[in-house]
């Protein structure tokens, strides 16, 4: 059985240990190219340098994001505060986005204001460990940023991997100057802003995502599917709703389809089951599990299901049909039809009450269109 609040202590402090290992790599390796662009007057190393102090600044950042968000739920915030963290990815964003941007500004001016660079022998050994540091650093935060799933550290994993190879081009740069006495310099701190200034964008786009809310790994949706169908009396799974409150705290809904035979507390006892196991198993708590019935014993009725299926599939807009009922005595009839995004949701729907009254004139019919969210 999992134990949830052990795993978000785990994953607390996997991301501070991680950060403040980034954080003391990226101060000495601040100093050591501060010091070494400085003597040798290359804006490049310089720049290079200032990119390195951002990445201190970040993680400090996710730092404060992942014990902000590690609080616990209180009476104003019930839910928790673990979207905290989107908040401070989105400043780790902008702080790398200002670097990129600051750095394209100085770039540009060493090109109409050239000054020569002068490079010695250590100036190439420490930009070379300095590769070599950074690449290390970079799949270390990375692999644990994606183990704990913290995007602020997956993020800052990423950045440092562009850092060595934006490094190894201010290398490059030093070694072509010394061997044909031709200058890059400037035009190296463009394509290093350039670089700076795209992982920045894509941080921001990404937290954007998060933060407004973007369709569920097809994965998620299929594990909790299968989770809920092993339930014996569950003839399907519909309409998975997840609603994140910050990184592996997941709220969710669903409907399950069971046989119209079952008793209220036959029922109970099943959507208990179900939200236990998928808590159990996932983290994810349903706080709602909506019921279809399904006709188990009426031959007529099957015949409607599926031939009403038959009719609705036929247009491309129409993904799926679930949660079918037909009263014959009653003389009604219900189900749900998920729709693409590409159709107009009310010219779809009266389409379907046309065709399926066309079938079935003396039927009450509803249908309720549902949003293509996860299936």
């Amino acid at each position: 059985m999992q134990d949830i609040s052990a795993e978000v202590a785990i994953r607390e402090k996997t991301i501070v240990r991680t950060s403040v290992i980034g954080i003391v790599t990226n101060l000495l390796l601040v100093g050591f190219k501060a010091f070494v662009g400085l003597m040798s007057n290359s804006i490049a190393i310089i720049l290079d340098a200032v990119n390195n102090l951002s990445d201190a600044l970040s993680s400090v950042v996710t730092i404060i994001g992942a014990k902000l968000g590690a609080k616990q739920p209180d009476k104003k915030h019930p839910l928790g505060y673990g979207r905290i963290e989107y908040l401070s990815s989105m400043i780790v964003a902008a702080l790398v986005l200002y670097a990129g941007i600051t750095s394209l500004v100085e770039s540009i001016k060493k090109i109409f204001h050239p000054e020569a660079a002068d490079y010695g022998t250590v100036t190439l050994v420490i930009i070379s460990v300095a590769i070599v540091v950074k690449l290390l650093l970079g799949l270390y935060v990375k692999k644990q940023g994606k183990k704990v799933n913290s995007g602020a550290l997956a993020a800052s994993g990423s950045d440092a991997m562009f850092d060595a190879i934006l490094s190894a081009s201010v290398l490059a740069s030093a070694i072509v100057y010394l061997v044909w006495g031709v200058s890059l310099e400037a035009y190296v701190g463009v394509i290093i802003a350039g670089f700076i200034i795209k992982a920045g964008i894509e941080m921001m786009i990404e937290t954007l995502n998060d933060i407004i809310g973007k369709r569920e790994d097809a994965e998620i949706t299929k594990e909790l599917k299968q989770i809920i169908c092993e339930e014996e009396a569950v003839l399907g799974a519909y309409d998975v709703t997840l609603f994140n409150y910050g990184p592996n705290k997941n709220y969710g809904s669903v409907h399950v389809e069971l046989p119209d035979t079952l008793t209220v507390d036959e029922v109970d006892r099943i959507t208990r089951r179900i939200q236990t196991n998928v808590f159990h198993k996932t983290g994810v708590i349903l706080t709602g599990i909506g019921v279809y019935s399904y006709n188990t014993s009426n031959d007529e009725a099957a015949q409607m299901r599926n031939r009403i299926q038959q009719t609705v599939l036929s247009h491309e807009w129409a993904l799926q049909m679930h949660g079918f009922y037909a009263d014959t005595e009653q003389k009604t009839l219900r189900f749900d039809v998920v729709m693409s995004f590409d159709v107009d949701r009310k010219e779809a729907l009266e389409t379907l009450y046309q065709e399926i009254r066309g079938l079935y004139p003396d039927y009450e019919i509803l249908i309720v269109p549902d949003v293509d969210i996860a299936d």
